[in-house]
């Protein structure tokens, strides 16, 4: 496949070590090619571009292939994100495609065994048509992928913390064990949960990292992004090679919204993840059973600790009886009943209800996905509104012992 792959426009190349903090690189964005120096990167709403002759064609030449806009964005994401290469697409689950067709058919992937319903949906369309097996495994053990790997082995995707139940994968160690004995074989993790700020999967042996940029990159639900970043500059080829024959790059618009997003991640993160702290010490001290690596009561905390910066934002919690669980989500105002997180707003759901309902109920028992299980994603309002808001929801369905006044 190598030899056919063009060479893209502007390929986001990133060799330089971070000159600033993480805080100051983000909100930093490169603009010293513009013409008229614009202090913020233009929208290039264009899908072709005028070619100075004949033979002769320029860096870019229709805006499917690539785009000035575009190319901004992918070469600021590679910063941060400390890859070589960084591409944008229309979706999250558009970037896990572009990745899964570097599997050939009777080729393999290894995933854990509590991951996002759309990514489980896409694994088992592989499956049924592309002749794709996937071994789903428990990755909080990292032992138990090693009968698993083997000469057909191709990907291996990884999600640390998990959704929903905010499980911790071992990422250096799996990575250690694939690429001993699968050098062929790519550690592949989706790092939407936890954004470069607070962890950044490629420096801790993951040859791709991606995300949902509709989330946390973008922080404002107001977009659809995928992001993708590469390790290794061919790996990044072969993932352009894809999104160019396919046509499912982020449009110039879009780039510009991801682009304008993504400089407030960090005072975003900081806040939206000490409220969260906040709120998973107030549901445990009620008793519920929270999942959420910034309790120390979480099993792999110290584990998660050592990988990442934060904790982050998303926590979720049993109440032991679904329809105390679906009183309390519909009894909250502030939370905004929503599928998704990273928002600036605080959103409340039912994973088995909503997100992850395209899991069958036999396999979602298989993989002890609790039913009543809520996940809240925390926003940046006050967290005292978002207390009393909760708490009075906990009320109203009956999950407190006695009613709090």
């Amino acid at each position: 496949m190598t030899d056919i792959l063009p060479s893209s426009p502007a390929a986001s190349v990133v060799n330089a070590p971070r000159r600033y903090r993480f805080a100051t690189e983000v909100v930093t964005v490169d603009n010293s090619d513009d013409p008229h120096n614009a202090a913020s990167v233009p929208i290039y709403q264009t899908a072709t571009f005028k070619q100075k002759g004949a033979t002769a064609s320029g860096e870019y030449d229709y805006s499917r292939s690539g785009n000035p806009t575009r190319t901004h964005v992918e070469n600021h994401l590679a910063k941060i994100m400390g890859a070589e290469r960084a591409l944008v697409v229309t979706s999250g689950m558009g970037a896990l495609d572009v990745i899964t067709r570097l599997v050939r058919s009777g080729e393999e992937i290894i995933a854990g065994d509590d991951l996002y319903g759309g990514t489980n949906r896409l694994l088992s369309f592989l499956a049924k048509s592309q002749n794709v097996k996937t071994h789903h495994i428990d990755t909080t053990k990292s032992d138990s992928i090693l009968p698993y790997l083997s000469d057909k082995t191709r990907l291996v995707l990884l999600e640390s913390p998990t959704n929903p139940l905010i499980k911790i994968t071992d990422i250096p160690t799996i990575s250690k064990y694939v690429h001993e004995r699968c050098p062929n074989a790519l550690v592949v993790v989706d790092n939407t949960m936890m954004s470069p700020y607070l962890q950044r999967p490629l420096e801790l042996g993951a040859d791709i990292s991606y995300h949902s940029g509709t989330k946390y990159l973008s922080g404002h639900h107001d977009l659809m992004a995928g992001v993708i970043g590469a390790k290794n500059a061919s790996v990044g080829d072969e993932l352009y090679y894809v999104i160019n024959a396919t046509g499912c790059g982020l449009s110039p618009f879009d780039s510009w919204l991801l682009l304008r997003g993504v400089k407030t991640l960090a005072v975003r993160m900081d806040k939206q993840q000490a409220s969260c702290i906040r709120i998973a010490d107030y549901l445990e001290a009620q008793g519920f059973k929270v999942h959420f690596p910034g309790l120390t009561s979480h099993p792999q905390y110290e584990l998660h600790k050592s990988m990442s910066s934060g904790p982050g934002a998303v926590l979720s919690f049993e109440t032991g009886d679904t329809g105390i669980s679906e009183r309390i989500v519909e009894g909250t105002k502030l939370w905004s009943i929503s599928v998704s997180f990273g928002c600036v707003n605080s959103l409340i759901s039912m994973p088995c209800r909503m997100s992850h309902a395209s899991i069958p109920a036999h396999i979602r028992a298989e993989r002890s996905l609790p039913e009543d299980l809520i996940r809240l994603c925390v926003g940046i309002e006050d967290v005292e509104d978002l207390l009393e808001d909760l708490e009075q929801a906990l009320n109203i369905a009956g999950a407190l012992p006695t009613p709090t006044k």
